[in-house]
C-alpha cells in the first residue's frame, strides 16, 4: 500500500507571485514561506483557473473547472447564480475522510453563503463572508478570554468614488492592536490546536491527516499593526511598470473598472504606501506560517507531511491603473505563488504549466488514493519527483464570469503568448517575451496575425474537449476554420 502522507495546505488570498522572495522580490522578508519553497518545489507557472476567490476555491476542492462545478461568481455578487456547491460534485474531504484521515480547515472558506467546512465532515467552524469576520463570535471571545483589545482601526485609507459622492472603497488602515491580537494569529493559533490533535493521533496509531490553514489576507482593505504598517519604507517600493497602461486598443470595461477603483486619483505616493503595507501584511502572514512549521518540527511531524502553500488568485495593487481583480486577465491577478515540500522529493523549480484545478488529485495521490471524478485536473506527482513527463500540456487555459457584473473571458496562455477572447469587445493578443507586462495588444497587428490564428484554433480545441459552452461563440465570432465543431442546436448541420 502506497505511504500516505500528512498534508499542511495553507492558503492566503489575493497573493501577487512578486511579493515572495523566493520568487525574486529581494526587498521583501518571507524567510518561511522561502523556506518551503528552498526545500521543496516552486512553480513558477502556476495558475488561478479564474481570478475570483469562490470559483477559484470551489475549483481547488474539486478538481473540476469553473464552468463544470458550476460555482462562478462570489455568493455576495452572485447575480442569480447557484451559491453553493451541487451536491452531486465531489468535495476532496470525502475520499480523505473514507480513508481514515482526519480532516480539518480554519480560516477563511468562501466556497458557499451557508455551507462551510463542517457541511462536509471537516473539523472547525464557517467563517462566512469575503474579508476577515473581526466581529465573528468565535473570534470576539478569544479576545476577550485573552485580555486582547478589541478591533480598532485608524489613519483609514479611502479610495475615491468615481461618481462624486464622496469617499469610495476602504484600502487600509492601522489596526490598534497588537500582532497577537490580530485575526491572522487568531486563525494560527486555532490551526496550531487541530495540529496537536492530529498529531497525537498520527502518533497513537499511524491516522494521517489533511489539515488547512487559510489566511483572510493580503487582501484589501490591509488592516495591520503599526509594526506591520510600517515596515518597508515607500521609497524602497518600485511601481508596478504597468501603471503606465492607456488602455488604447484593450476593451473600455479595463477603464471603466479603474475609475471604478479610483486608481488614477491615489497618486504614486500614496500607491507606494499602500503597496508597502500590502508588503507588511505579507509579511506578517509568513511569521504566522513559520509557526506552523516550528509545531510541526515541535510534534516530530515533518518527516511525513507534506506542506503546500498557494493563494487563490493575484491582485493588481496598481498595475494596469486597477486594483483587486476583475475583468482583465493579466498575470498579476492570475499566476499565483505556489510551493510544494515533500519529505524525500528534491529541491527544484518547475517550469510546467499548472493550475488550482491539480490540487485535488495531487493531494489524493499523496494519500494513495485515486482523483475524483470527474477530474479535470491531473497529480503533480510526477513533477514533484522529478520527473520529466512529455505529454504534460504546454499551454494553459483559464475561464473569467464576473465580479461586481458579468462578464465572460476565456484565456489561452503559452511559453510566450497570451491571447484572451472577450465575446462583447476587442480581443487582446500579448507577447509576453517582447512586453511582459501586457501593455501592447498586439491582437489586430498583421505581424502576429498567424500567431493569432493558431492561438484562437487553439483555445477553441480546448473548450470543445472541456464541453465549455464557451466554444460556440467563438464558432461565430472567431477565425477557427476547419476546427469548427458541429452546430451546437445539432438543427444546422443536418440542413443542406
Amino acid at each position: 500500500m502506497p505511504e500516505r502522507r500528512n498534508v499542511l495546505f495553507l492558503m492566503t488570498d489575493q497573493h501577487r507571485v512578486d511579493t515572495l522572495r523566493c520568487y525574486g522580490n529581494d526587498a521583501i522578508q518571507t524567510p518561511n514561506l522561502d523556506r518551503i519553497g528552498a526545500e521543496g518545489t516552486r512553480f513558477d507557472r502556476f495558475y488561478t483557473p479564474t481570478a475570483i476567490c469562490t470559483p477559484a476555491r470551489a475549483s481547488l476542492m474539486t478538481g473540476q473547472h469553473p464552468f463544470r462545478h458550476g460555482m462562478l461568481f462570489n455568493p455576495e455578487r452572485s447575480g442569480g447564480a447557484q451559491s453553493e456547491i451541487p451536491d452531486h460534485v465531489g468535495m476532496l474531504p470525502a475520499p480523505l475522510r473514507a480513508a481514515g484521515y482526519n480532516v480539518g480547515h480554519v480560516g477563511k472558506w468562501h466556497i458557499g453563503r451557508e455551507r462551510g467546512p463542517e457541511y462536509y465532515g471537516m473539523d472547525g467552524e464557517h467563517l462566512p463572508g469575503a474579508l476577515n469576520p473581526f466581529d465573528h463570535p468565535s473570534y470576539q471571545r478569544w479576545l476577550a478570554d485573552s485580555a486582547h483589545p478589541p478591533f480598532a482601526v485608524t489613519d483609514a485609507e479611502f479610495g475615491v468614488a468615481p461618481n462624486g459622492s464622496g469617499r469610495g472603497h476602504l484600502l487600509a488602515g492601522r489596526l490598534r492592536q497588537p500582532v497577537e491580537a490580530t485575526m491572522e494569529w487568531f486563525l494560527t493559533e486555532r490551526a496550531t490546536d487541530l495540529l496537536k490533535r492530529y498529531g497525537a493521533d498520527h502518533h497513537r496509531d499511524g491516522r494521517p491527516f489533511w489539515l488547512t490553514c487559510s489566511w483572510f489576507g493580503p487582501h484589501l482593505p490591509y488592516l495591520i499593526p503599526d509594526k506591520y504598517y510600517d515596515l518597508y519604507h515607500p521609497a524602497d517600493v518600485p511601481l508596478p511598470p504597468s501603471m503606465a497602461e492607456t488602455f488604447d486598443g484593450k476593451p473600455e470595461v479595463q477603464r471603466r473598472y479603474s475609475e471604478y477603483w479610483s486608481a488614477d486619483a491615489l497618486g504614486s505616493e500614496r500607491w507606494r504606501k499602500l503597496i508597502a503595507v500590502y508588503w507588511g501584511y505579507v509579511t506578517m502572514i509568513d511569521h504566522c506560517v513559520g509557526m506552523l512549521l516550528d509545531t510541526l518540527e515541535e510534534l516530530d511531524l515533518t518527516h511525513n507531511t507534506a506542506v503546500v502553500f498557494t493563494a487563490d488568485h493575484g491582485e493588481f495593487t496598481g498595475a494596469h491603473r486597477l486594483h483587486d481583480k476583475g475583468p482583465a486577465m493579466y498575470e498579476d491577478i492570475y499566476r499565483i505563488p505556489a510551493l510544494f515540500r515533500v519529505p524525500g522529493m528534491p529541491a527544484q523549480s518547475r517550469n510546467e504549466f499548472a493550475s488550482l484545478v491539480d490540487i485535488a488529485p495531487t493531494i489524493l495521490d499523496l494519500a494513495g488514493l485515486p482523483p475524483m471524478q470527474p477530474a479535470d485536473g491531473r497529480s503533480l506527482l510526477p513533477l514533484l519527483r522529478g520527473e520529466q513527463v512529455t505529454d504534460w500540456p504546454k499551454q494553459f487555459v483559464a475561464e473569467f464570469h464576473g465580479h461586481h457584473f458579468p462578464y465572460s473571458q476565456r484565456m489561452i496562455r503559452d511559453e510566450r503568448y497570451k491571447l484572451v477572447f472577450n465575446p462583447e469587445s476587442s480581443n487582446e493578443l500579448y507577447d509576453l517575451r517582447d512586453d511582459p507586462h501586457e501593455l501592447h495588444n498586439v491582437y489586430q497587428a498583421p505581424t502576429y496575425a498567424r500567431i493569432r490564428e493558431r492561438l484562437e484554433r487553439g483555445l477553441y480545441r480546448e473548450l470543445v474537449d472541456r464541453a465549455d459552452p464557451a466554444y460556440s461563440w467563438m464558432s461565430y465570432m472567431s477565425a477557427v476554420g476547419e476546427d469548427r465543431a458541429p452546430d451546437v442546436d445539432g438543427i444546422a448541420d443536418r440542413v443542406s
